[in-house]
């Protein structure tokens, strides 16, 4: 068997829409984002979780806590937002004006943010906690990591072999769940974006008894 990995986006927050929300510490979860955790919380309601870990942002924080229910939460660096440097705070229209967001968007694969990171950073330092968790836990094991879109976004391209510039293949929404499988081969992609509509969804297309 092998570790089970559910990343799960944070809720919606309250950051001024259109913006780039980044590192901002003053940014947490909006009422309906609170609805969407507690929503999230109970479709994972039977998965009895050997951990739940979150980035160090405090909408992740607050959308592990709701995850968690009392049962404790880890924080851990390594899922943090990536560091988008001046860029954050900074409107997505206001951006589209800095040559450097565009190349960005344009070259995920080559192009780093001011603060110097890439994407291939935030992949490295991902993996870097799915060992530790690995080593740390037993096969079959389930746990869940509170991240980022783009976070998600960089370990589905490793997962899958993909260049970062396929990126943008994987919507992921707000409380959405997607998970990977560890195991000696690396990991493997099981389910991508899914969120507990989706559930709902499929129970209605469930034949009756």
């Amino acid at each position: 068997m092998s570790l089970l990995v559910h990343l799960v986006r944070h809720a919606a927050h309250d950051g001024a829409p259109g913006t780039l929300a980044g590192r901002d510490p003053a940014i947490r979860l909006s009422a309906q984002g609170r609805r969407e955790a507690a929503a999230l919380a109970a479709s994972l309601g039977g998965v009895r979780l050997a951990g739940i870990v979150a980035s160090p942002q405090p909408r992740t924080i607050e959308t592990g806590e709701i995850l968690a229910r009392g049962r404790g939460l880890t924080i851990d660096a390594a899922l943090d937002e990536i560091d988008f440097g001046p860029w954050a705070g900074r409107s997505f229209a206001e951006l589209e004006g800095d040559p450097g967001w565009r190349r960005w968007n344009a070259a995920r694969d080559t192009a780093a943010t001011p603060a110097g990171e890439t994407m291939a950073d935030v992949a490295d330092r991902v993996e870097g906690l799915f060992a530790d968790l690995a080593g740390t836990h037993p096969s079959g094991a389930e746990i869940a990591l509170v991240t980022h879109c783009d976070v998600i976004r960089a370990i589905l391209c490793r997962a899958r072999a993909l260049p970062f510039s396929r990126v943008f293949d994987f919507a992921i929404a707000t409380a959405s769940r997607t998970t990977l499988a560890l195991g000696a081969d690396g990991a493997r992609v099981l389910v991508v974006n899914h969120t507990p509509s989706d559930a709902a969804e499929e129970s209605l297309r469930e034949p009756v008894a």
